[in-house]
Order: C-alpha cells, then sequence, then structure tokens
C-alpha cells in the first residue's frame, strides 16, 4: 500500500525532554523495567548513559563504557542496541548488540550490573550470546535487540552491506544476515550460551535455526506493540522505497528480490506468493533518505495518538503517524518534521515516547495547538474549562471544569515556551464539575497556559499568572 506523502501543517511539537543533559551520537533510549524510573541512552561510540527520569536533572552517569570493544570506523557501526531482561530486577541481565573492533563482526553480549550500584554495569562481565560474521562492507549492521512477551530475544540484522545485497544473504537460509532472529537465552544449548524457541521456523532443520523471519534489508529499529503484541519494523530501503513491515514468524519480507512493493532483483526468486509485503511505504526521494521505525504509541501526552505506530525519516525529519486496524492501514499522515535527524526513538517505563536526535538532544512530544491567546475554545457542548482561582496565585491554584458526559480529560499546564509542567488530569470522568489543584511552588513567577482536551480531540486554554 502506497501513501502520497501530501503537505501538512504539524500536529504536535518537538520538546526538549530534558534540557541540562546532551548526548555525543545517541542511538537509543530505553528504560530497565525494574520501576526505578531511569532513562538508559546508548552512544554510537560505546557509551551507556544513565540519569532519573527527570525532565530538570542533571544527574547523568556512565553506566557502561565499552569504548574498547567497539568498531567504530563508518557510519553505521559502533554500540547499536540495547535490551534488558525481563528479569533484570533480579538478575541484573542485560544484553548490548555492537560491532566488533577487530573485524566488525556482530556481537550480541550479556553484561551484568554491579550488585550494590544499580547505575554502574560490569564492564568485565561479558558473556558472548551470538556472534555474526559480517563483510568488510562498513552498512547494514541492523543493530536493534528486543525481548518478546514470550521472553525470548530479537534480533535485527542487516544483509551485510554494499548495494544490492550482493550475496544476497536476506534470502539465504543459512545466513543469519538480513534476517530477523529470536534466541531463547534462559537456556543455554549444544555448547551455546542460548538455545532454540521450538516455534522458530527452521528448528527442525532446513535453514539457521535461529531465524524468525527472512527478506530484510536492514531492520535498523523494530519494536513491540505493549498492547496488542504485533512486532513492527521499519526497514530501510536501498534507492527508491522505504518501507514499515509487521513482522511474523517465518515470513519472508522480500528483499533482495523486492524493495518495498517494487521488484528490484528477481533472479533466482520464488513465486510473489512466497513474499510478506510493508503494510506502507513511501519513495526514497529527495531528502526523504531512510526510514527510522518507532512505537505504537501507549503515553498520555498526546492522547490522540494512543495506538498510533509512530515513525520517521532520517533525512526529511518527517515524523508519521499510522494506525493500523484489523490487518488495514487507516491511516498514515505526517504529524510534523523534527528539528533534528531521528535515528531513533525510545520509551521509558510509562510507556511514554521520546525521539533521539541525532543533535545530541532528547525530545518529546507535545500537543502543537497550543496558543497564547486564550480564545481557542473548541470544546463540544456541555464541556467547559474556567479561569482558575485565584488569579494572579502564589503558589496554589483551583482550575474548574465542567463534563457534560462520560470522556477521557486531560488537563496540562504548559509554560510560555510551550513546554508541559505539569499533567493534572488524564483519565476517563462522568458529567460533574471538578476542580483540579496546580500548585507551582518551585517554578518562577510569570505567565502559564493550561490546556483541557476532550477525548484527544477538542480542547480549550486559558492564560493564569503566578507572582511571587
Amino acid at each position: 500500500m502506497f501513501f502520497a506523502a501530501a503537505k501538512v501543517y504539524p500536529q504536535v511539537n518537538f520538546v526538549n525532554a530534558f534540557p541540562n543533559l546532551s548526548f555525543s551520537l545517541p542511538l537509543f533510549l530505553t528504560h530497565s523495567g525494574d520501576g526505578t524510573n531511569r532513562i538508559f541512552v546508548v552512544q554510537q561510540r560505546g557509551l551507556i548513559r544513565v540519569f532519573p527520569n527527570d525532565s530538570m536533572t542533571t544527574n547523568v552517569q556512565t553506566f557502561l563504557d565499552v569504548t574498547n570493544l567497539v568498531n567504530q570506523s563508518g557510519n553505521e557501526r559502533g554500540l547499536l542496541g540495547l535490551a534488558f531482561h525481563p528479569n533484570y530486577s533480579s538478575n541484573r541481565y542485560f544484553f548490548i548488540y555492537y560491532t566488533r573492533s577487530s573485524d566488525g563482526a556482530l556481537r550480541i553480549s550479556r553484561f551484568t550490573t554491579q550488585s550494590g550500584n544499580p547505575n554502574k554495569a560490569d564492564s568485565l562481565s561479558e558473556l558472548n550470546m551470538l556472534t555474526i560474521p559480517h563483510p568488510t562492507y562498513t552498512n547494514h549492521n541492523g543493530g536493534c535487540l528486543m525481548f518478546g512477551g514470550e521472553g525470548n530475544l530479537y534480533i535485527g540484522t542487516g544483509d551485510g552491506g554494499s548495494g544490492g545485497d550482493p550475496n544476497n544473504n536476506a534470502q539465504n537460509l543459512n545466513s543469519l544476515l538480513g534476517k530477523m532472529l529470536r534466541i531463547d537465552i534462559n537456556t543455554p544449548s549444544g555448547g551455546n550460551n542460548y538455545s532454540i524457541p521450538p516455534t522458530n521456523p527452521y528448528a527442525g532443520g532446513g535453514g539457521a535455526p535461529e531465524i524468525f523471519a527472512t527478506g530484510l534489508r536492514n531492520p535498523w529499529r523494530f519494536s513491540r506493540d505493549a498492547v496488542t503484541g504485533t512486532i513492527y519494523c521499519g526497514d530501510v530501503g536501498q534507492d527508491a522505497w522505504e518501507e514499515i513491515d509487521t513482522i511474523s514468524v517465518g515470513k519472508n519480507y522480500g528483499w533482495r528480490c523486492y524493495e518495498g512493493n517494487a521488484p528490484y532483483n528477481t533472479s533466482g526468486c520464488g513465486p510473489i506468493g512466497n513474499y510478506t509485503f510493508p503494510i506502507a511505504v513511501y519513495q526514497n526521494v529527495g531528502s526523504d533518505i531512510s526510514v527510522t521505525g518507532g512505537y505504537v504509541y501507549r503515553g498520555a501526552r498526546v492522547p490522540w495518538l494512543v495506538g498510533r505506530y509512530i515513525y520517521a525519516d532520517y533525512g526529511s525529519r518527517k515524523v508519521w503517524k499510522l494506525l493500523l486496524s484489523g490487518g488495514v492501514v487507516s491511516d498514515n499522515s505526517i504529524i510534523g518534521v523534527a528539528p533534528t535527524g531521528i535515528p531513533s526513538f525510545g520509551v521509558d517505563q510509562n510507556n511514554e515516547l521520546y525521539i533521539v536526535g541525532g543533535n545530541g538532544t532528547i525530545y518529546k512530544l507535545q500537543d502543537a495547538v497550543v496558543s497564547v491567546n486564550g480564545n481557542n475554545n473548541q470544546l463540544p457542548a456541555g464541556f467547559s474549562l474556567e479561569q482558575n482561582y485565584p488569579n494572579p496565585f502564589n503558589p496554589v491554584t483551583k482550575i474548574y471544569y465542567n463534563v457534560g458526559d462520560a470522556a477521557i480529560i486531560n488537563i496540562t499546564v504548559y509554560d510560555v515556551a510551550g513546554r508541559e509542567v505539569s499533567m493534572l488530569v488524564n483519565e476517563t470522568k462522568q458529567p460533574g464539575r471538578y476542580a483540579a489543584e496546580f500548585s507551582a511552588a518551585g517554578l518562577p513567577s510569570g505567565v502559564y497556559f493550561y490546556k483541557m482536551t476532550v477525548n484527544g480531540s477538542q480542547s480549550d486554554e486559558k492564560k493564569m499568572v503566578l507572582v511571587k
């Protein structure tokens, strides 16, 4: 299915999520899943940085330094991926994906966090899980790691590089390149530090048993929807098409026979019915040059994005939302243009979405409809947002609002630069009149805005003044 990218007005803003922090060549962001509400940022040259999920934090530490292990030559090599074990809170295991310094081979290794120091990994604890030889080409290394709902580790590998997959690795069932792999890292077997899940398509023979799916070019970033379990993947195209796939066990996604939906090199390829085609594609023209796979939005900041898959193009900086329902894409539209190239997205422990900026900044999404005139009332009949009282105030004020019918209500406070200060309400409310209390303790004097949104779409906002 092809969707033309029509010109649209931005629907979201990109706000610096941690204005006191900056990173060198950040490639990924995630959390440890242990309830500590920390953020981990992977830096390409071999560092993982950790800090509390606090917008004003200055406390960033080096969690892991493997610069001595990582091949940093070329734009696509380095420390590329990170995933924490589902039982990390008890076993302290995490896994990284990097290109090996000696030969550029793809290396997936397990490390352990130091006992008694959750912000520091034991750099000498490396346990090699899987090493995949890579041709001398520096590109198409893949790099994404993810644990599935069943507890197995998923690994996305590139086709080995150059252009056009000259060795046809993606279609070679005996090669681990150009694939989605799946291994059980909890039960070593057969002399390996992993075993093969019995439902892998070639667990009983016919191909490399680690293979989960085939025919990928460079699955740079993929993710699993926290609600449906669907695996979405942004597979970077050759010269003509960028694609979004949903990855399922045993499927062949076509490369190098097909690029997107279009034939590329069909020499030796099977019938078209052998291949699974993308759910969405866009043309690789102009500044649209490389897709960055993202996440299905399950956060709270922008309610109307819930259930939409968010992805981007690194070159044009465009960001899309895609809605897949019943196997059919019903929406695929641009929601904004980021201030920098986007090498990756990430989520925190609450499934809130972040954008990893190529300029070293981590961004979060914000509804673009935040005005300063106080005349933006689009609420449905029976709903209203009242002026806060007292106003001016110091340091506490109440915001009154009326709900006409049962609806999801979101009330968020912003400063004059449009940065989110506080989310006061984000839940279903029954009909009635309510008050939300806002405490500005610790905030500077000045003008602030508060916005009420009903069911993620219609909204109203007003101005208030803090005087100290």
